[in-house]
């Protein structure tokens, strides 16, 4: 019949047709078993046939009004409302609604006196078959059975898309389709229900008394507008957060849903419900168990942290509209122990070394089960929390606080053999914190040391100062095995990065089992496609250090590379530490997850900064300083960025080629930015940023004060030095190329007072030197990494300075200079990034280097 009142209509050009129906064939469709929302087709429609409802009002001077609901004033038949989520009614007007509809007037409200209230009780008697009334009038109505009212609330939820949508109602009577919120409505209730009359009277109070309860005991409703009765939630992990809720008000709240349209979800499972079995395989331990809620809920450790693993918050799907409910903290331990373990069959692999990051996780598994090694590893670490390391008696010294707490955290991962980052600020002295620990394992074997060119010969002097005993041995020329062949306790031996990449070097190396290894200044290793990356890994030793005020320059892929060395394994393979957590917190800065990775490695890295642990120390103060270049400089900079724009957008090339193109074209821009001799041999133009050099320099030798002059490009800092010696300006020079002796001897002299100006390449003097008698560091150009340019400031700001320094950076205004000081502001300090849990910054793309130059 539905469909016979489907009427075609032809539209457009090309006769598209379009289906509509008549609005009549809703009432063939009435008490139909398959109506559906158009907007959720999976879900039932109740259309029901209704009768208008009779309000019977009064007010304070007791004055009768009587009105419809819905008015019929219409005169559209069928009326079709939705009167709760998920019912639909349908009211067809007869001529006995017209009649009482006719009576009640256009304003379909009819106002009668106190005195006629038998009156208006007979006419409810009379039509009350016809229609639903909520009456303010007490009194017994003919053949209608009075039954007692039902108080409680009922809880109507309807599917939303992902979401859900949820209302508030009461029904006063058993069956039927009477439904009213809370508390409001008339007291006296009388309809027809399968042709019987019935009458009820609400308790109004307690209705409300009831809903007010529900709102109060369910946070979720109480957070919504009550007095609307009408909640909607978006979020499928809020709605799954209320059925949890409305599960612990069973009694309270009578929960309704569409037919066929229901979730579930179980009792929130936690460490009571977990049984885990430990067994020790080679050199991990293999972990298995299940999760038991009752006899026919059984899920395996590996299925449970795949689903874990496929949902982001407490409650799991299993299918059918069935959830798994778990406590919060269990989740979040739940979730550390997959992601700090790995795959293995039906069960999961665990590094010795995270079970640090897990004590927690275990000590709350109720029901644990494990082997004789697993034991003697957890003695093992409790013995290290509780060994209190000596300081050697050898070493001539004396520590600072913090560095004896250093010293102390480095001897315990020592004699647990265990490798360690110390990572403490440039300028703290982790020299002489690894220096202790050294002497801690000097008499059981050789050291090694592998540090950059530039403080080699600092380790040699650090030795005799504090530690010696030790035996420290420059490994560079004459026979090198018979060097090695001939190692003994105490003896150091001190080797560059740049020998540890010879080939034949790193084979020699590698051969020798050695007590202590250090590699100082570990960024050096940062990158594993590098030959002295690769010949570190190399490296045999009971104990491994490595010392970096900058564990992260760029990315989180440099830590993955630094750890391999210390603790191979306990990140996971290089794609495993991509996947987990590289890709999610460089893309959209999970800060659990970061939270995550942080205890994870905590217990290996050490790091404090000056701010934490140095109180005395004097202030830094750090000034940008515009530079405005000359009309003449700004055209020819102006050229060099168009015509690079041209050139590159012309080229054929991708990928790694088309980068290295870009890199090389804001090389270009950057010399320009310093000097217009440094991209035109025979510019005879004059230098804006040498100039402004010159004004502070002048102002700083005038009020004695000395100077570190930094510039990435050494063919700058020659035109500096020819200024200094026009001006008669005593200074220091040291680039990539300065002798490692005649580095030390022009340090040395500097401290000594020879010289007012230090001049040093960024690269080849940035790390590992000790100039505190400069107060004044100047950077004459900006590198892309802010870290690079705080390790050559710390070479005057650290142990040792007694005066404020203060730190001048030279930036050409409207360049690519200023561009590069604004991406300081993502890349600045990494390494602080990953332990407070700020954003981390990823490698520039190609893109991205291109939009610097527009």
């Amino acid at each position: 019949q539905a469909c016979s009142k489907i009427n075609t209509y032809s539209r457009g050009f090309y006769g598209d047709v379009e289906y509509l129906l008549e609005k009549e064939a809703i009432i063939d469709l009435i008490d139909h078993p398959f109506v559906f929302w158009e907007d959720s087709p999976q879900t039932k429609v109740d259309l029901v046939a209704a009768t208008p409802e009779l309000l019977v009002k009064k007010n304070r001077k007791k004055e009768i009004t009587l009105k419809l609901s819905p008015p019929l004033y219409q005169k559209q038949s069928p009326l079709v409302w939705q009167d709760t989520i998920n019912l639909v009614k349908v009211l067809v007007i007869t001529s006995d609604y017209e009649q009482i509809a006719a009576i009640l007037g256009k304003r379909n409200q009819l106002r009668v006196p106190p005195s006629a209230e038998e009156q208006v009780l007979a006419a409810i008697n009379t039509i009350s078959s016809l229609c639903t009334v909520h009456s303010d009038i007490e009194g017994d109505i003919a053949d209608a059975i009075e039954v007692e009212a039902h108080p409680l609330p009922h809880l109507q939820l309807l599917p939303n898309d992902e979401g859900l949508s949820a209302r508030v109602v009461v029904c006063p009577f058993e069956k039927g389709h009477s439904f009213y919120h809370p508390g409001t409505g008339g007291a006296t209730v009388i309809t027809e229900i399968d042709g019987q009359r019935y009458q009820t009277t609400r308790d109004l109070e307690k209705e409300k008394d009831l809903f007010n309860a529900l709102i109060a005991d369910c946070s979720l409703l109480s957070s919504g507008d009550p007095t609307t009765g009408r909640w909607d939630f978006d979020d499928p992990e809020l709605c799954l957060e209320l059925l949890l809720q409305l599960q612990d008000l069973e009694g309270r709240v009578i929960v309704e849903w569409p037919e066929g349209e229901s979730l579930k979800v179980t009792q929130p499972a936690g460490f009571s419900h977990l049984h885990l079995n430990v067994n020790s395989q080679q050199d991990w331990f293999e972990v298995s168990g299940q999760l038991q809620l009752d006899e026919s809920k059984v899920f395996d450790l590996q299925q449970l942290l795949t689903l874990l693993e496929q949902s982001p918050g407490r409650f799991l799907p299993l299918g059918q509209g069935q959830f798994l409910a778990l406590t919060d903290t269990f989740r979040q331990r739940l979730e550390e122990f997959r992601l700090f373990s790995q795959p293995h069959k039906q069960a999961r692999q665990l590094h010795p070394l995270s079970t640090l990051a897990l004590q927690d996780f275990f000590s709350e598994v109720e029901d644990l089960t494990v082997d004789q090694q697993w034991h003697e590893h957890c003695q093992k670490i409790q013995a290290m929390h509780e060994f209190t390391p000596q300081l050697p008696s050898t070493f001539q010294g004396e520590l600072r606080d913090y560095q004896l707490e250093g010293f102390h955290w480095l001897a315990r991962l020592s004699h647990w053999d265990v490798g360690a980052c110390l990572a403490d600020d440039m300028g703290l002295g982790k020299t002489i914190q690894a220096l202790a620990a050294i002497l801690t394992r000097a008499t059981a074997g050789p050291t090694l040391i592998v540090a950059p060119t530039s403080v080699c010969f600092n380790w040699i002097d650090e030795c005799f100062k504090f530690a010696p005993t030790l035996n420290p041995i420059l490994f560079g020329s004459g026979n090198r095995q018979e060097i090695l062949d001939n190692l003994q306790p105490f003896d150091l031996l001190i080797c560059s990065y740049g020998l540890l990449q010879q080939e034949s070097v790193a084979a020699m190396l590698a051969e020798v089992s050695w007590q202590t290894i250090v590699l100082d200044e570990a960024q050096f290793i940062k990158n594993m496609t590098t030959k002295r990356s690769q010949a570190a890994m190399k490296l045999q030793g009971q104990f491994k250090l490595i010392t970096t005020g900058t564990p992260l320059e760029n990315h989180l892929g440099e830590l993955w590379n630094l750890f391999r060395f210390i603790n191979p394994g306990l990140l996971g393979s290089k794609k495993q530490f991509n996947d987990r957590f590289i890709a999610p917190i460089e893309s959209d800065s999970h800060k659990i997850l970061h939270q995550q990775l942080k205890r994870l490695i905590q217990p290996f890295i050490l790091r404090r900064t000056k701010t934490q642990v140095l109180s005395e120390l004097p202030p830094r103060t750090e000034m940008l300083l515009s530079v405005e270049l000359s009309n003449e400089e700004m055209a020819l900079y102006e050229a060099l960025r168009r015509d690079s724009l041209e050139k590159l957008s012309e080229s054929d090339d991708s990928g790694g080629q088309k980068h290295l193109q870009v890199l090389a074209a804001l090389m270009k821009l950057r010399r320009c930015c310093c000097h217009p001799s440094l991209v035109l041999d025979d510019a005879s133009l004059k230098g804006s940023k040498l100039q402004l050099f010159q004004e502070i320099l002048e102002e700083l030798l005038d009020n004695r004060h000395k100077a570190l002059v930094f510039s990435q490009f050494v063919d700058h800092l020659q035109i500096i030095k020819s200024h200094l010696d026009r001006q008669k300006i005593s200074y220091q020079y040291l680039d990539g190329s300065t002798p490692k002796k005649e580095r030390q001897r022009r340090v040395k002299a500097f401290q000594s007072g020879e010289g007012d100006v230090f001049l040093i390449s960024l690269k080849a003097g940035g790390t590992g030197l000790n100039l505190t008698a400069a107060d004044y560091v100047i950077h004459l150009d900006p590198w892309w990494n802010p870290a690079v340019e705080d390790q050559a400031t710390d070479r005057a700001y650290r142990i040792g300075q007694q005066r404020p320094v203060t730190v001048y950076r030279l930036v050409a205004k409207d360049t690519i200079e200023e561009k590069i000081v604004q991406l300081h502001h993502r890349k600045r300090d990494l390494a602080d990034s990953l332990l407070s849990g700020t954003d981390v910054s990823a490698k520039l793309s190609t893109s991205e280097l291109l939009d610097l130059m527009k």
